[in-house]
This record gives C-alpha cells, structure tokens and sequence, in this order.
C-alpha cells in the first residue's frame, strides 16, 4: 500500500502473480487451472503477454446448461456449448484496467460489466497483473493512525491552511472525527469530500465550534 495520502492506484493493490492461457488452450486444461489456482476466470492471451479475452466459469457452464438439451441451443448459447478451446470460450475483447488508473475506476469498471475480476494492462495491453474486488478493499485495512496522519495533512497542510484553529481529528475502524474550532462552518462540506478520498476513511464526521454563524 502506498505510504502517503495521494489516492491509491490498482498498481497498489493488485496481484502481480497472475495466471493466463493461451489461444489454443484446451476446454479441460483451462477448467484444471482454474481449480489448480483457485480462481474463477483467467485471461487469455496472444504472443505470450497481449491480453486478448477473459474466460470465466460462467464461459465453461454454458456446455455443462446444454449437456442434457434434446435440441441444440441458439444463438451465442449454441456457440459457448459447443466451443472446445480458450478463443472460443473466451470474452473479447476482454474488460482490462491500467496499472495506473485509481481505484474507484476499477470499481466503477467491475460494476459496469458485473465482473468480479479485470487483467491489468500496461500501454501495449500486456498482462500485468489482475485485481480483484478484494484487492479494492484492501485500502480499508488501513491502520487508523496513518488515516489520521493523511487527513490531518489535507486539513492543516494543504486545504486552506487559515481557516482551521485548534482542530483535532480522530479515527475509530475508519470512521473519521474532526473536532475542535472552525472559522467558517459553510466549509464542512468541502472538508468532508477531501477527507472521504482519504484512502482507508470508512466516514466523516464533525464536532465542531464555529466562531460565526
């Protein structure tokens, strides 16, 4: 995790020892890695490192939903039943995210296509890694005493400096407190978006003294 309050990226959380196949690979191949690593999807790839499609499990039960049908499925249903390697099961083009790119995209990414995984890509869309959704709350183990260190940093450091006096701000399982005296109350609004991109920070909350109405 990256040691200061600039928002994380997938680089920060995503898993490095990734596992992929190849075009080619076989439908009994591709279901023995994915019980082999424990995974539920796997991407698929081209000249060795080129991200071209994801094949998931949903991918491989479409044969196991028609094994029984007494007429042959229609439409992408017939092809996914009857596909026996990785470019024909696979998703393309695949759902990717850069190892740069913060991480409420990737979130945002994995709601969209309803994926709970995306290869991560450099600039040439070469595997790089993978990020799951538990890798994106990973930011949320965060120990409460470096939250504490990064607001405090927004609020005195960097964010209108003048207009904090004697404040003092907590944390408690992530949950932010900011107390003390603020010289302008119509600023908590502000205050509480800039401590919410906190990495780590659950919520925000105010117990404040203002020296105007």
């Amino acid at each position: 995790m990256n040691g200061n309050r600039h928002p994380a990226r997938v680089g920060d959380v995503m898993t490095r020892k990734v596992v992929a196949v190849a075009l080619g690979t076989s439908f009994k191949e591709i279901v023995r890695t994915l019980e082999q690593w424990k995974v539920s999807a796997v991407p698929v790839v081209a000249d060795g490192t080129r991200v071209v499609g994801v094949v998931s499990e949903a991918d491989l039960l479409r044969k196991e939903e028609h094994h029984e049908d007494d007429a042959p499925p229609v439409g992408a249903g017939r092809d996914k039943a009857a596909a026996a390697t990785s470019e024909e099961l696979m998703t393309a083009p695949a759902v990717t995210v850069r190892e740069d790119a913060p991480l409420a995209q990737a979130a945002r990414t994995m709601a969209l296509h309803r994926v709970k995984r995306l290869p991560v890509v450099d600039a040439d869309g070469a595997l790089q890694g993978v990020v799951s959704r538990g890798d994106l709350l990973k930011v949320f183990l965060r120990p409460d005493e470096d939250i504490v260190r990064d607001v405090r940093e927004v609020i005195a450091g960097e964010f209108l400096p003048g207009a904090w006096q004697l404040v003092d701000v907590e944390a408690a399982d992530g949950i932010v407190t900011v107390s003390g005296l603020l010289a302008d109350r119509s600023l908590v609004p502000v205050v509480a978006r800039m401590v919410r991109s906190v990495e780590g920070v659950v919520d925000v909350r105010f117990d404040l003294t203002s020296t105007r109405v």
